[in-house]
């Protein structure tokens, strides 16, 4: 490497690149935007062109840059990676990534027992369903839903997935919900991430058409919610209520489950090893989903 690249300018291109905003790269840089913008000027003069395209309000990046990012990620993340490891931090601390619904229910119901058996683990979570890129080193680990398939991860299956109808218990009452015959006069509550309403009615020979009142919802924690609250059917996974239904705030609707094809993954680059607390949060995951 050259002794005079500019490696703090590329730290800052970096964060601006992930985050879109330079006050947002320099929030998690703890220094002034006009310090980022100064590191931004400085690297297009290394480089000799110009990398984000600028307006009033935001800043495009442009096909130098984007190219320019995707080769520097992979050195980015292993420098990342030999500095954890030189600190040490890597035997102590993991970064995990998991989709809300599933960190606020199943994840939340069992992180007690990884942080009973591992005290020493430093565990740092975000919520996110997005596909996952490792080279923003911002993860170690990630669980996600989908069909397994990634060429650039590895992926590892912790639970395979269905889909089941549920509401409260109340709602149950009021529209007496003990038939299919019985369902099209509820509420469907659709969600973004377990969209299967159309193949579980055709499945038990029913169609959306048959319902005249619906309600959407972009997470599934908010149609699961909505369901607790006595506002119609949600179709999800039982992973995702277990607790409600053994506490009785969900009740099945029929027994009727639909196979989605998907599951919940566990995730991680290919090319890395993890560190040791990484290694023992990947065990502990496959032992209790083993469980379950």
């Amino acid at each position: 490497m050259r002794a005079d690249t500019p490696l703090r300018a590329i730290a800052c291109f970096d964060a601006v690149m992930r985050t879109g905003s330079v006050t947002l790269a320099a929030s998690q840089l703890f220094v002034t935007p006009g310090a980022v913008g100064q590191q931004i000027r400085k690297l297009e003069g290394w480089l000799g062109t110009s990398l984000f395209v600028r307006s009033v309000r935001r800043l495009e990046p442009t096909a130098e840059a984007l190219g320019y990012w995707e080769q520097v990620k992979p050195a980015l993340r292993q420098l990342e990676t030999a500095n954890l490891a030189v600190r040490g931090l890597r035997d102590r601390q993991v970064r995990l990534s998991l989709p809300p619904a599933f960190a606020n229910s199943w994840f939340a119901k069992r992180m007690p027992l990884f942080t009973e058996r591992y005290p020493e683990v430093q565990l740092h979570l975000s919520a996110s369903s997005d596909t996952v890129d490792f080279n923003d080193g911002t993860c170690d680990l990630a669980v996600r839903h989908f069909d397994g398939y990634g060429g650039d991860v590895n992926a590892e299956l912790l639970l395979p997935d269905e889909v089941r109808v549920y509401c409260s218990p109340a709602y149950r009452e009021r529209l007496q919900l003990h038939s299919l015959d019985s369902l099209p006069g509820a509420t469907l509550l659709y969600t973004t991430s377990h969209a299967h309403w159309s193949q579980w009615l055709s499945s038990v020979g029913m169609y959306p058409d048959s319902f005249s009142s619906s309600l959407r919802f972009d997470q599934s924690e908010l149609a699961i919610d909505a369901a607790r609250r006595d506002q119609g059917l949600v179709l999800t996974s039982p992973w995702l209520v277990e607790e409600d239904v053994q506490r009785g705030l969900l009740v099945p609707v029929v027994a009727s489950a639909l196979k989605t094809g998907k599951g919940y993954y566990l995730v991680q680059a290919k090319d890395v090893v993890l560190g040791e607390a990484a290694q023992r949060l990947r065990q502990w995951f496959c032992d209790v989903a083993q469980r379950v």
